[in-house]
């Protein structure tokens, strides 16, 4: 009986598929529309606004269909059959296959989620998912390309050099440096050393200090993507056109460091059309040329004639923002020590003031920065005790103070005062300078949409 309902089956299955037509034709199968692709999403790179992100391929293929496919893409997204030539709609003819390009084009600083949309009359539309992310344009600047600073055989503490960076900063929102230290072959200096990064004024020929770093015991900075990074916006009214730049370290071995540098100008409103920055007081052309904490060399005075923190401070008009930009770290192991051991200036936590007109009006505490949490942490050296407002591989930190009232068209008297402290000399064991040192720098940087002028600085 299974036997028999088997083969029950099988003449009914021949039937039904044609298999008892008496005429001889074939049976017709329909034959479905459709739409093929190799791909169902795209995620593209982060593409700087105004620019395009190299492109992706897309095989579009149609079967069964007699009209064309129609195929367009949603904002901030291209595509193109040759990679050349650009558009936001295409059409391919009906059952062809064919290759077609996509690019991310934004034109807004956002996160962008798109599609391609693939129609035709008959088949179902196919949708391919776009996305990416929309970042500021930015111009990139190299300049020092791994420069070896050392001391002997040839090498010196410091570089100058000039470089073309960007011709028009009217609008570029910010300006970001980035340094990156490498280890020569021999490897690295093993202390933690003072340097900087200057650049001069053509017109006074004096060196401006952008940035202050400690190199890292012994190593580079390549844990971090592009080294340490500051902003010098601050600075947008002298890194134009033909600028000369200083890299310094104070190292005083034949390791030393490979130093490279590289600017990035990014694009954008800036808040104001005008800058000026002028130095007020520069005590920093290394660790020991800083200003004396407590006497130097015996002496408990200091001499003003040569450290002078008074200056007069004189503005034009159309003054809408001022403020100071202060870098200092301190140095040596000069006692009396604090009563938890830390001696001056290195160690000791001070609080620092700028007086104006003889009142105290900004304070700079010089405590604890997170040394420990310094991600250069393969350092050797005591790399991870808290110093007095720096630590070993990161960048000083910059100080800022903005002024809440207009400016414009007076005159301020400048003091910028230590706390006290008295230098008893005696020295910590084992350091042979009985000294500290404070180096420091401290500018006026002035805004407006106005043409406006440099502050005027005298004793």
């Amino acid at each position: 009986m299974r036997n028999l309902f088997i083969k029950f089956i099988l003449i009914f299955f021949i039937f039904s598929c044609g298999g008892g037509n008496d005429n001889g034709d074939d049976p017709v199968i329909p034959q479905t529309p459709a739409i093929i692709v190799d791909k169902t999403s795209i995620s593209f790179d982060d593409t700087m606004v105004s620019k395009s992100s190299s492109a992706s391929s897309v095989l579009i293929e149609s079967k069964n269909v007699d009209s064309s496919l129609n195929i367009s893409s949603s904002d901030g997204f291209e595509i193109s059959f040759n990679n050349l030539d650009f558009s936001n709609s295409l059409t391919i003819e009906a059952n062809q296959s064919k290759t077609i390009y996509v690019r991310f084009s934004p034109s807004k600083i956002q996160t962008y989620n798109g599609n391609i949309n693939i129609q035709n009359t008959q088949a179902t539309d196919v949708k391919i998912n776009l996305s990416g992310e929309g970042i500021q344009l930015k111009y990139n600047y190299k300049t020092f390309s791994k420069k070896r600073l050392a001391w002997g055989s040839g090498y010196s503490q410091g570089a100058s050099q000039n470089f073309d960076l960007h011709n028009d900063n009217s609008n570029i929102e910010s300006i970001k440096m980035y340094i990156r230290l490498e280890c020569p072959s021999g490897g690295c200096d093993p202390w933690d050393r003072f340097a900087n990064i200057l650049v001069k004024d053509t017109d006074t020929n004096q060196w401006y200090e952008m940035a202050r770093h400690i190199t890292p015991y012994g190593v580079g900075n390549s844990v971090l993507d592009r080294g340490l990074e500051v902003d010098v916006t601050d600075f947008k009214s002298m890194l134009t056109g033909n600028v000369e730049l200083r890299t310094y370290a104070e190292t005083w071995v034949a390791s030393g460091w490979v130093i490279s540098l590289e600017f990035d100008y990014l694009a954008g409103e800036p808040d104001y059309k005008y800058y000026q920055i002028t130095p007020v007081i520069q005590f920093n052309r290394n660790s020991l040329s800083g200003v004396p904490y407590g006497g130097e060399n015996g002496n408990t005075q200091l001499d003003e004639t040569k450290f002078d923190l008074k200056k007069s401070i004189s503005f034009g008009a159309n003054i809408k923002s001022a403020h100071f930009r202060t870098i200092i770290s301190g140095w040596g192991h000069a006692t009396p020590a604090d009563s938890d051991g830390r001696a001056c200036a290195e160690w000791c936590f001070r609080t620092h003031k700028i007086k104006i007109d003889n009142a105290n009006k900004f304070s700079h505490y010089m405590g604890p920065i997170g040394c420990g949490s310094n991600p250069i942490s393969n350092q050797g050296g005591n790399w991870a005790p808290d110093r007095a407002g720096w630590c070993p591989g990161m960048i000083v930190p910059v100080r800022l103070d903005k002024f809440d009232s207009d400016l414009s068209n007076s005159t301020i008297n400048f003091e910028y005062y230590f706390q006290p402290w008295t230098n008893n000399f005696a020295g910590t064991p084992g350091y042979n300078n009985k000294n500290a040192y404070n180096a420091i720098s401290t500018f006026i940087v002035l805004k407006s949409d106005q043409q406006i002028d440099a502050a005027t600085i005298s004793d």
